[in-house]
């Protein structure tokens, strides 16, 4: 029997006429009420080994039952797999199957999955429909929504890609009770992120809920989820494209990056890497004097509490300027980072090299 939906909010991302919905809800893949949110009748869903056999067939029954005509793609799970050897595959199987422009990309999975398949659809025929099923908590409250798109290069994360918004994002928050331990952190992550960069009320309220979070209770969830929307499409209405504001959500990620390239993608999650470039981030922070000691603190608890590491790996000074030097946020050789001033507050500001020097030196000391 099928357990009904229960929705917890809608929201929409507006940005004139590439605006879209975002559902966020329990029980909503089996629910053909959803399929009005696909647009077309013939539907190819791009997910991985590990999503596909909790959700494909159930995803696959409801669609069909609403009349629509599926084929499904099944990727390697990682990281490392957000390459352009998996792009072609998506690409071979869209023309082996003479699909369309009318052809809609159903991304069912992670981040990797979404920015793997949302690119996919950007350049398949020069653009075609696709709709965000994002099975993750760290897609649900960040990748999945913005119109991000994108491939790993060996020598820089997401440096091919495109702007490109879904139609509509669905996010079921019953696939989060199969997720493991470990990407319920990863997702964690990008919600400290939001509270950090932007509201302070939102950050404390992550601080007194984290155990609620990590066990995953519905209602602590889902309004993490919904807040962390709500940041996110504030941000991309005002700078779909990053021409300023919107690189504010890259805080952590300058560091976080930098640790994912220099271990090799894979190692670290994508959230764990960003969990501790957060707390690298707030240690320069300190030292450029726009945030107090305890905010700074505050922070390393929380990411702490969440299941995420806070003591960064040694790549060795050299490696870890070649690595940030590699962002598409930098500007004339200079790297850029996302600082807090103070908590709940971010700008987009270099750094002097003594600075940056006492970061990395402290944020790797206790690994060596």
């Amino acid at each position: 029997m099928k357990s009904p939906p229960e929705i917890f909010a809608k929201l929409n991302v507006d940005l004139g006429e590439r605006s879209y919905p975002i559902v966020i809800g329990k029980h909503l893949l089996e629910q053909t009420a959803f399929a009005d949110y696909i647009p077309g009748t013939r539907v190819v869903i791009v997910t991985n080994t590990i999503v596909a056999p909790l959700y494909l067939e159930r995803l696959t029954s409801m669609l069909t039952a609403a009349g629509k005509h599926c084929l499904s793609i099944v990727l390697p799970d990682g990281e490392e797999e957000k390459n352009i050897d998996n792009l072609m595959k998506v690409f071979d199987a869209l023309l082996e199957n003479k699909c369309d422009r009318k052809t809609t990309l159903l991304a069912l999975g992670g981040g990797v999955i979404g920015d793997l398949t949302g690119f996919a659809a950007a350049t398949y025929m020069r653009g075609v429909p696709f709709v965000q099923i994002p099975t993750t908590l760290l897609a649900q409250v960040d990748s999945s929504v913005g119109g991000k798109t994108a491939i790993n290069h060996p020598m820089g994360k997401n440096m091919i890609g495109a702007f490109y918004q879904p139609q509509s994002v669905i996010a079921d928050t019953s696939t989060l009770m199969s997720l493991p331990t470990r990407e319920l952190s990863a997702g964690l992550a990008e919600v400290i992120k939001h509270g950090a960069i932007i509201d302070a009320d939102f950050f404390q309220w992550q601080e007194k809920n984290i155990a609620k979070l990590m066990a995953r209770d519905d209602q602590a969830l889902a309004y993490a989820i919904q807040r962390s929307c709500e940041i996110k499409s504030e941000v991309v209405r005002q700078d779909e494209r990053e021409t300023g504001l919107r690189a504010i959500l890259n805080f952590g990620h300058t560091f976080g990056h930098a640790i994912e390239a220099g271990l090799g993608y894979g190692e670290w999650l994508h959230g764990e890497a960003v969990g501790c470039g957060m707390v690298m981030a707030a240690d320069l922070s300190v030292r450029m004097g726009y945030m107090d000691a305890t905010d700074r603190d505050r922070l390393v608890a929380l990411v702490k509490a969440a299941g995420l590491p806070t003591v960064a790996p040694d790549l060795g000074k050299d490696r870890w300027l070649d690595l940030m030097e590699v962002d598409k946020k930098n500007e004339g050789g200079k790297i850029k980072f996302i600082l807090l001033k103070p908590l709940g507050k971010a700008i987009v500001t270099t750094a002097p090299a003594e600075h940056l020097d006492a970061t990395l030196s402290t944020c790797v000391q206790a690994t060596r």
